[in-house]
């Protein structure tokens, strides 16, 4: 029995240490989350600002190596599979980047922005929009 116990608790570090162990984990979760997904309950539609919204959200994603989470959100949320090109991301953004901020993912620029938007720090004022329509695949709003 000692023999299975030290098997075990060798391929597990060796998992641990290859760092595999938590994608397997992130993989087997993804998995039994979409076998127990409920696929005829329908999603809203992807309006433009979530389809913003998850594209910022992917990119940090993918960028911290976070790759499943990154294909969960993917999935859950109907996103292109292709991610929207970053120039397109942050023009529609009213994002103006230099090089170094192109090293980073776009939402630790807002991010840092607001921080550190001066001294007064006062805050911004949030205005609600109407719900958002849809959009389609490449990311273009579809007139309803």
């Amino acid at each position: 029995m000692a023999n299975i116990t030290e098997l075990k608790c060798a391929v597990r570090e060796t998992l641990e240490s290859r760092g595999v162990l938590g994608q397997l984990k992130a993989r087997i979760q993804a998995e039994v989350f979409g076998a127990l997904d409920d696929q005829r309950e329908q999603r809203p539609p992807l309006s433009h600002e979530n389809l913003l919204i998850n594209e910022l959200i992917r990119e940090y994603l993918e960028f911290n190596k976070y790759r499943y989470t990154a294909s969960v959100l993917t999935s859950e949320s109907g996103q292109p599979q292709v991610p929207l090109d970053r120039p397109f991301l942050a023009s529609e953004l009213g994002v103006a980047e230099d090089l170094s901020s192109k090293s980073v993912p776009l939402l630790y620029g807002l991010v840092s922005h607001f921080r550190n938007s001066g001294d007064d720090r006062r805050k911004v004022f949030l205005r609600g929009t109407a719900p958002p329509g849809p959009v389609s695949k490449t990311g273009h709003k579809v007139d309803s």
